[in-house]
């Protein structure tokens, strides 16, 4: 029988999930991105290759496996036409195993051009961080009934009157509201129509190839793009992204049954990090040198896929995970870039906050809440041994093993896997989510 796994983020993004879903395609026959844009970033290591995708499923760099991009996702065509051919001139067969639904709304040009206007207009203390790919304008036209989706790429004439609706629409926005430069009507058709003669081969019902692939035997992976702290709905709003980026969108944003949905692996680092703005409880410094923030920065690459930009860092935070596991379902976790800390003599794990006088143990809703939150920090002790590659649980260190067993008793949840390096074969293994 068929076996279905989702693989989220659990924390802020970037915990590191292209690397687990890359290892887990092994057992799949399709692998699955079921939310957010080109603004989420999966870095594969395989062998001297490195690959980074935004918006390819991770499962690609695997010869004989399908991936779907599901209707959840928000598309920039130009941006996965790019993606395509980088893969193509490193080797990688693509166009025969990509399949993207119809339903997924498009980023075109003014999408771009509303987001960095609005960033812009804002004071720095309220910019939300986003990284300008016109992500959220495009769910906001989908959410309004306007957006142009790649199913109407099928209907040029149709396509053109909805575009010119929807430019002279955006357009007096950014022109009298933000103060910004119109965007050209000419420019963004062309561009779409020329991407479309790509696009349309690549077109299939997901939904439908979803359910026979499943149907014949075939396991399914599907792919989580940011982290639960940054769901429209759960996360710490307003400094969130504009998708669902829990387990449950899996079936909302592909076209799977829930009751089709048997294991939620949540991908969460050994320690915390975060970029762009909001709150973050159990935050350190990261610039002062020999500082455990600035070893989780350095050591760890804590600079964004897709911007650039440094990540902060923190402790691991006990109330945080347990906000997310019990939105996600979370079955087991994956503990990810445990080798960062090898060496930090003292560690510290966030337990709780005080909130006004009151103890509190699970991350609140809301950002207001969340940013009065002062971190409980309970020490606990460190180890100068690498775990850096090893395989074996019982090869840890034993302060290392004890750090995980701290976590697994505090969060409620079985550590079923742990990350000890970027490449796939390092990886401990406690309970595979296919068997």
């Amino acid at each position: 029988m068929a076996k279905n796994v989702i693989v989220v983020g659990t924390q802020w993004g970037d915990e590191g999930k292209g690397k687990i879903v890359d290892w887990l395609t092994d057992h799949a026959k399709g692998v699955v991105r079921f939310q957010g844009g080109h603004n989420a970033g999966h870095t594969l290591v395989v062998g001297e290759k490195v690959y980074k995708l935004n918006l390819v499923p991770s499962g690609i760099v695997h010869a004989g496996v399908e991936c779907f991009i599901g209707n959840g996702v928000v598309l920039n065509t130009q941006h996965l036409l790019k993606e395509v051919k980088e893969l193509e001139d490193g080797g990688i067969e693509v166009r025969s195993r990509l399949k993207v639904s119809p339903g997924c709304p498009l980023i075109l040009g003014y999408h771009s051009a509303l987001d960095n206007a609005r960033e812009a207009a804002k004071s720095v203390g309220t910019r939300i961080g986003t990284t300008g790919k016109g992500i959220g304008p495009a769910y906001e036209d989908k959410v309004a009934r306007r957006a142009l989706r790649v199913y109407d790429l099928f209907y040029p004439e149709r396509f053109a009157e909805k575009l010119k609706e929807n430019l002279d629409y955006h357009n007096f926005v950014l022109t009298q509201y933000l103060g910004a430069a119109p965007v050209d009507y000419a420019g963004v058709l062309e561009q779409a129509m020329t991407d479309a003669e790509q696009i349309k081969p690549l077109v299939t019902d997901v939904s439908a190839a979803l359910h026979d692939l499943n149907k014949a035997g075939g396991n399914l992976l599907f792919e989580g793009a940011q982290g639960t702290l940054l769901d429209i709905d759960h996360g710490t709003y307003p400094f969130v992204t504009s998708s669902n980026c829990v387990a449950g969108q899996a079936s909302a944003g592909s076209g799977v049954g829930a009751c089709l949905l048997h294991y939620v692996l949540g991908i969460t680092k050994a320690y915390c990090t975060r970029v762009g703005g909001g709150p973050f409880p159990s935050e350190l410094d990261i610039e002062t040198k020999g500082a455990p923030g600035h070893q989780m920065s350095q050591k760890g690459y804590e600079f964004g896929v897709v911007t650039g930009r440094k990540r902060r860092c923190g402790w691991f935070d006990v109330p945080a995970l347990k906000r997310s596991s019990q939105i996600n379902g979370a079955t087991g976790l994956c503990i990810t870039k445990l080798d960062v800390l090898d060496g930090i003599p003292e560690l510290k794990i966030c337990t709780g906050y005080r909130l006004r006088g009151q103890v509190v143990n699970l991350l609140p809703m809301g950002s207001d809440e969340v940013a009065a939150c002062e971190p409980i920090l309970e020490t606990v002790q460190g180890w100068t041994e690498s775990t850096k590659g090893l395989t074996s649980f019982d090869a840890l260190p034993a302060a290392a093993r004890a750090y995980l067993a701290k976590i697994e008793t505090l969060c409620e949840v079985p550590i079923d896997i742990i990350s000890t390096g970027p490449e796939r074969k390092e990886t401990i293994v406690r309970r595979h989510p296919f068997e």
